[in-house]
């Protein structure tokens, strides 16, 4: 394995918070590597360190102890500013819900990302387009949120994640407020834009189908990752 093909790792991942006079400690020591285009689901029961391990994972919050390398770098060595770069140079995210901007365009939506990079309106809008082509919704473009079904809503949320074309795509319940024939139109979505791509997905999920699709499953249990 060379290090190139490495995308994210973590080592010896700590994360302990405070209720009171009580310390929690939800995460004991999580070790895990990420090669270009595996796909790997997280699992566990609810409470279990899933989110928080995600959030640790993409630079949105810090390890008690441990580090967690993107591109070579240590995110807790770095500044704020920097760790907004890197996550938006090779990270995308994508949640249950899909947190959409209502008064903007699918179109303009999927632009976000590539805006904050400092492209222009134009290449922005012409990298949208092929995304959202990509995730089959090249006819809803200049749709609002408001105006697509909840499967549409999540593929754009999808396509605004892959638009700056990451590394790594962390997804959390992508699938969980959606029914059983669009979450498995999400899944082979997935599979195909991974395969396509060669961008690496990391899920967090309790959908049992969504799980086995992937190349590795995970159990978080008792603050340890356990392969399964």
């Amino acid at each position: 394995m060379t290090e190139n093909s490495t995308v994210v790792t973590c080592e010896q991942l700590e994360k302990t918070y405070s209720q009171g006079p009580q310390l929690v400690k939800v995460l004991q020591g999580v070790s895990l590597q990420v090669c270009r285009g595996e796909r790997i689901a997280i699992v566990g029961s609810s409470g279990s360190g899933k989110t928080t391990l995600l959030n640790l994972l993409g630079g949105l919050d810090l390890p008690t102890s441990g580090k967690v390398t993107i591109a070579g770098k240590d995110l807790a060595q770095v500044d704020e500013t920097e760790r907004g770069l890197l996550r938006n140079k090779h990270l995308g995210f994508v949640y249950q819900f899909h947190h959409l901007l209502g008064e903007f365009s699918a179109l303009e939506n999927v632009c976000m990302p590539l805006l904050i990079g400092k492209l222009s309106m134009t290449e922005a809008a012409e990298r949208a387009r092929v995304m959202l082509d990509k995730v089959g919704l090249d006819s809803r473009i200049e749709h609002k949120p408001s105006e697509l079904s909840g499967g549409e809503r999540q593929r754009v949320a999808i396509a605004r994640a892959l638009v700056t074309e990451p590394s790594c795509v962390l997804l959390d319940e992508p699938t969980g407020n959606l029914d059983r024939n669009t979450a498995d139109e999400i899944h082979m979505l997935m599979n195909d834009l991974n395969e396509k791509l060669e961008i690496s997905f990391i899920v967090v999920t309790h959908d049992e189908l969504l799980a086995s699709s992937m190349e590795r499953k995970l159990l978080l249990a008792d603050g340890l990752l356990r392969e399964q």
